[in-house]
């Protein structure tokens, strides 16, 4: 038994964790004199962390992942309670991330604390929660789970595509998003000009 989800989780969550990482890097870099190449590499991240982990990894762990664990595990059910509330919460996060960095942009300096703050607090939040993952309910999960639990596992997260894991058979669709943010990132955040 392989197990290939486990490593799929892992892998997504170790690239979405470089890109919250990069988010953070951005912030600290500012906008300086490229505000249109920074909004534009900030608005990219964004999207990506709505469009991958928000549609496509939160609910396989919600619908697959969980219940399996909840039902051979009642220890992790607090755990698996948080983590449900943070998934529930996620989308709209990153959605009112979306619309402060474009206030930001469109109305100027004064909003820029208010994005900077929500961002921060959101990468914090989001590291959290990957790592309650791994500490608990991935581990769990690999204890106790059986062979016909991991067979569905694997063929539900086989089909995701992250671009930024490089390790699946990638989906074109998201090559040009994943181009855009390498590209236009300054280094040592994507290969831009610094």
């Amino acid at each position: 038994m392989t197990q290939s989800s486990l490593q799929v989780i892992r892998d997504e969550h170790a690239a979405l964790a470089a890109m919250l990482r990069s988010l953070t890097m951005m912030l600290d870099r500012g906008p300086a004199d490229a505000p249109e190449r920074f909004f534009d590499v900030l608005r990219a991240m964004l999207f990506y962390i709505d469009e991958f982990p928000e549609r496509l990894h939160h609910p396989k762990e919600s619908d697959l992942l969980f219940p399996r664990v909840a039902r051979l595990a009642p220890d992790t059910l607090p755990t698996i309670v948080r983590l449900e509330k943070d998934h529930a919460h996620g989308e709209t996060a990153v959605r009112e991330l979306q619309h402060l960095l474009l206030a930001w942009e469109l109305v100027g300096e004064s909003r820029r604390a208010a994005f900077d703050t929500a961002a921060r607090l959101y990468v914090s939040f989001y590291l959290e929660h990957m790592r309650l993952e791994e500490t608990v309910i991935l581990p769990a999960a690999q204890k106790l789970l059986g062979a016909q639990d991991w067979a569905e596992l694997d063929a539900a997260f086989a089909s995701n595509r992250d671009p930024l894991t490089g390790k699946y058979p990638h989906d074109p669709s998201y090559d040009r998003l994943f181009t855009r943010i390498v590209m236009r990132a300054p280094a040592p955040i994507g290969v831009g000009d610094a």
